[in-house]
């Protein structure tokens, strides 16, 4: 079953139908999701997502555009959260120099410690990185740790730097982008990367894939990205959908738990 592996399901964008659209997502042949953190208030919604759904895993972190709100006490906070049961990665973290709402030297401190709460908790990460390629990669390549499981998220950057990432041991998260005409850098980096290596996400309700760009995305809608992701590697969207789900179950260390 599909396993959209970052969903931001807690956005207010879902207000008016979470309840309904999440209870339809088996019957599309959805089988798991984990919802993403991106502020401290989402990171709480993320966690009662979690706990109402059981297909619903969480990922806690802080945004680059959020970490003004981070100080001592909400980071030892966001560290407990992370220790909850069904929180199964940090993020989303990173940098995002397109939107510029923090100080860059504020993102970076932010991203590096919650780098490092990572590793102390053992715990994939999940990359933020935006208009920031030389910053991100420099940090990274300083505080990878070849056993802590990393994927850059909704990756835009070139095929050359993703063949550098891929050296490191990250996954790349492939959504909606890839169906975009103007997406020629991600099908050509799509191309070349191992499909061991690549995640199917949604970043809904963000990067609905084409025809419905523009349009509230959802999970139901990465058959559209695995069809695309099939052309591409010469094989069906259901062994698309088959191998990711596999790799997330791997990325996320949920090999072990129940599928449902």
């Amino acid at each position: 079953m599909i396993f959209d592996s970052h969903a931001h399901y807690d956005d207010e964008a879902f207000d008016e139908d979470r309840e309904e659209l999440l209870s339809s997502l088996a019957d599309a042949g959805v089988g798991t999701v984990v919802n993403v953190g991106a502020s401290l208030e989402g990171v709480r919604r993320t966690v009662e997502l979690t706990e109402k759904y059981p297909f619903i895993y969480g990922a806690a972190g802080v945004h680059p555009d959020e970490v003004g709100a981070l100080n001592e006490e909400t980071f030892e906070w966001l560290k407990e959260q992370c220790g909850r049961k069904k929180i199964v990665a940090v993020g989303e973290i990173g940098l995002d120099y397109y939107w510029d709402r923090e100080d860059r030297s504020i993102q970076k401190e932010w991203f590096v410690r919650q780098l490092r709460m990572a590793k102390e908790l053992e715990l994939p990460v999940i990359i933020h990185s935006r208009e920031a390629a030389a910053d991100t990669f420099e940090i990274l390549k300083q505080e990878k740790t070849p056993e802590l499981p990393m994927v850059m998220h909704c990756y835009s950057y070139s095929p050359e730097m993703a063949k550098e990432y891929l050296k490191m041991g990250f996954y790349l998260g492939i959504g909606g982008v890839l169906t975009f005409k103007n997406g020629k850098k991600l099908k050509e980096t799509v191309a070349e990367a191992p499909i061991e290596r690549l995640l199917l996400e949604t970043d809904c309700p963000y990067l609905a894939p084409v025809p419905y760009r523009g349009k509230r995305n959802d999970s139901r809608k990465l058959t559209l990205v695995a069809e695309e992701l099939g052309r591409i590697k010469g094989i069906s969207a259901e062994e698309v959908i088959r191998i990711t789900e596999e790799n997330a179950r791997r990325f996320f260390r949920l090999e072990q738990e129940e599928r449902l």
